[in-house]
């Protein structure tokens, strides 16, 4: 275990574990589900995790932007703020696929300063703070996180999202002529696999990623020693207008960061034609 930065660190924790244990006792159970306005899945459990979330992160007093309730601009005005998902996957909660995870972040001055991933299905919680590394918590165990140094394109291995590839992305792994590729559902999850040296790359060129699906991973992977960009190499910023990361997601080991963004390069004019 490592000595937090931050305060908040220990009641983000707290909250993710609560959380957690409530979410765990509904997917063990019956349960229906629900359409939000956006045609996306919504269950109890995604409410009960987002009331837990907030009873606890409320102690703080920093405001809070979660994707179970409504945007209000008032953020902008906000130097530290909370950035939370209470169930990334909810289809694969539906589903049982026990893909699903709780994410908290903190922001401050638009860059994330904690990042919590957590799996309730397997007690897994990746936990990182900025400048204080990244971490799995398993079975009460800590372990530091690094990424791979992989460079050989030969040996990459990509983790791609199981309800949203499209031919494009399927495209794009032709074009890296990667085969060796895992779907998973919660973008977290997919993204804590690169900090744990399983897998290299994850890309999407979707503009329908919002900012609660990457905060507290983006903080996970830098931390980590990997990079995560928008799909022109731009760095991500957090706490802005628009929640949509209108440019894609780039997540990477970090080493074959730039090498992916060229061929990417490639890969357009080559789809041009």
């Amino acid at each position: 275990m490592f000595d937090f930065i931050y305060p908040e660190t220990k009641v983000a924790m707290e909250a993710a574990y609560e959380a957690g244990k409530a979410v765990l006792e509904m997917y063990n159970c019956d349960f229906s589900a629900m359409v939000k306005e956006d045609k996306s899945p919504l269950t109890l459990a995604d409410l009960k995790s987002n009331e837990i979330i907030i009873k606890h992160l409320s102690k703080t007093g920093h405001y809070i932007l979660s994707e179970e309730l409504a945007d209000n601009l008032e953020r902008l005005n906000r130097s530290k703020l909370w950035i939370i998902d209470p169930i990334d996957g909810t289809k694969e909660f539906i589903n049982k696929t026990g893909e699903f995870s709780i994410m908290i972040a903190l922001v401050e001055d638009n860059q994330p300063v904690i990042g919590l991933v957590y799996q309730p299905t397997l007690d897994k919680l990746f936990l990182a703070e900025k400048g204080n590394g990244a971490f799995k918590i398993e079975k009460g165990q800590w372990h530091k996180l690094r990424t791979s140094n992989n460079q050989n394109i030969r040996h990459w291995k990509a983790v791609v999202s199981r309800h949203h590839l499209g031919d494009k992305e399927k495209d794009f792994l032709k074009f890296l002529n990667i085969s060796n590729f895992q779907s998973k559902g919660s973008a977290g999850l997919k993204i804590g696999d690169i900090c744990d040296s399983k897998a290299e790359i994850y890309f999407s060129f979707t503009d329908k990623i919002k900012q609660w699906d990457t905060c507290a991973a983006y903080c996970l992977i830098t931390e980590a020693g990997g990079k995560m960009t928008d799909l022109n190499g731009e760095d991500l910023i957090f706490n802005i207008e628009i929640l949509n990361h209108q440019q894609g997601l780039l997540v990477t080991n970090g080493v074959i960061h730039d090498l992916i963004l060229d061929k990417l390069q490639e890969f357009l004019r080559f789809a041009k034609h």
